[in-house]
C-alpha cells in the first residue's frame, strides 16, 4: 500500500512515478524498498491516467458523528464498507 501511496504523492507534486522516484520516496516513509514491487507498480501505471482513476475511485464519505456510539455489528460493517473501498481503489494500481 506503501508504494501506492508513494506513487501518488509524485502524482500530486507533479514529479514523474519512476523507479528512482518511488524508490526514494518509499526509503524517506522508512520502509524497505522491494525492487520488483516498485517495478510492477511503475510498469503499472504506465498506461493509468492517474486523475481520471482517482475521480473514479469510490470514496467512503465521514457521516455525521451519531449520538451513542455505535453496536459492535454497525463498528463491523463500517470496517468492512472501508476495506471494500481500499480495495476498490488499490485495484487500479494493480
Amino acid at each position: 500500500m506503501e508504494y501506492v501511496y508513494a506513487a501518488l504523492l509524485l502524482h500530486k507534486l507533479d514529479k514523474e512515478v519512476n523507479e528512482a522516484n518511488l524508490t526514494s520516496v518509499v526509503k524517506a516513509s522508512g520502509v524497505d524498498v522491494n525492487e520488483a514491487q516498485v517495478k510492477s507498480l511503475v510498469a503499472a501505471l504506465a498506461d493509468v491516467n492517474i486523475d481520471e482513476a482517482v475521480k473514479a475511485a469510490p470514496v467512503a464519505v465521514a457521516s455525521a458523528p451519531a449520538a451513542a456510539a455505535p453496536a459492535k455489528e454497525e463498528k463491523k460493517e463500517e470496517s468492512k464498507n472501508e476495506e471494500a473501498a481500499m480495495e476498490g481503489l488499490s485495484s487500479l494500481f494493480g
